[in-house]
C-alpha cells in the first residue's frame, strides 16, 4: 500500500459515530486526476502559485540592501539626503564592490558615521569627500579620477582583454594544421574488403 496522501472526500464508514473512514472516490494518489495529466495540471492554481513564488523570489533578491541603520540617520532630511548621495559614491573598503550605503561591514558603518558627522559640521559634499579621500586614498570612490596612480584601474580590464586575444590569436597561429587522412592503397583497401 502507498504512503501517499490520498485524494478524494471521506466520510465515516458504518452510519454516523467514529468508525473507519471510507472514501466516497475511488482511491488515487495526492496530485492525480481522474481525467489524467495530474491534479495540478487539471487545476489553473499551480500556475498562479508558481507566479506569485517568482515574485516573491525576485523582490526579495532585487530589494536593496538598507544599510544604513536609523540610528546613524541625520534629523534633518535634507542632510541625510546628502549623506546618501555622498555614501553611494564612496566603496566600502571590506566588501570592494559595494558602496557604504549599501554594505553592512563595521567599517562601512564606520565611514557612514564619519560622512555624516561632516555633513553635520557644515561642510559641503566636495569637502566631505576630499576629507575621506585624504583618510583612505582614491581606492575609496566607486568612480576614481583618471590619474597616474588609478591608471591601473582605468586601463586594466581592457589590457587583460587585448593580452588575452593576442594570446588566443598566437595559440592559433602555432598550433599544428589538422592533418588530413592519407588515402588507403590498394593493398590495404583489398584487406578493408576482405574483412567486411
Amino acid at each position: 500500500m502507498s504512503i501517499l496522501p490520498l485524494w478524494g472526500r471521506c466520510r465515516p464508514q458504518g452510519g454516523g459515530g467514529g468508525g473507519a473512514l471510507r472514501s466516497e472516490s475511488p482511491l488515487r494518489p495526492l496530485g492525480t486526476s481522474p481525467r489524467g495529466g495530474g491534479f495540478l495540471a487539471s487545476h489553473g492554481s499551480a500556475r498562479k502559485g508558481n507566479g506569485v513564488a517568482w515574485l516573491l523570489l525576485t523582490l526579495i533578491l532585487a530589494a536593496p540592501a538598507a544599510a544604513v541603520m536609523p540610528d546613524e540617520m541625520l534629523p534633518d532630511p535634507a542632510q541625510e539626503q546628502r549623506a546618501r548621495t555622498i555614501s553611494k559614491d564612496l566603496r566600502c573598503v571590506v566588501c570592494q564592490n559595494q558602496s557604504i550605503d549599501d554594505s553592512d561591514a563595521p567599517l562601512a558603518r564606520d565611514l557612514r558615521l564619519l560622512v555624516r558627522e561632516q555633513i553635520a559640521k557644515g561642510k559641503s559634499d566636495a569637502e566631505v569627500r576630499d576629507y575621506v579621500v585624504a583618510r583612505y586614498g582614491n581606492f575609496v570612490l566607486l568612480k576614481p579620477p583618471v590619474e597616474g596612480d588609478t591608471l591601473l584601474l582605468w586601463a586594466g580590464p581592457f589590457a587583460v582583454l587585448i593580452l588575452g586575444g593576442v594570446g588566443v590569436a598566437l595559440w592559433q597561429r602555432r598550433r599544428p594544421a589538422a592533418t588530413t587522412d592519407a588515402p588507403l592503397s590498394d593493398a590495404e583497401r583489398a584487406e578493408l574488403d576482405r574483412l567486411s
